[in-house]
């Protein structure tokens, strides 16, 4: 049986162990990077995106 996972997957599941563990350090940071990359690149960039100008717009606001 062959398993394939996508790049966004394994990175989500490393940046979720580093936060959980709170490791810092350069492997730690490439990581985040990259699942950052990734997910960009899927679907998901445009809810993301909207979803943090909301969270900008109202911060904006509140103050």
């Amino acid at each position: 049986m062959i398993v394939t996972l996508s790049a966004v997957a394994l990175f989500g599941v490393l940046t979720f162990v580093f936060l959980r563990d709170r490791t810092v350090g350069p492997f730690a940071a490439v990581v985040l990077f990259l699942f950052g990359f990734f997910t960009a690149a899927t679907g998901a960039a445009g809810p993301i995106r909207s979803m943090c100008e909301a969270v900008v717009t109202a911060l904006n606001h509140a103050a």
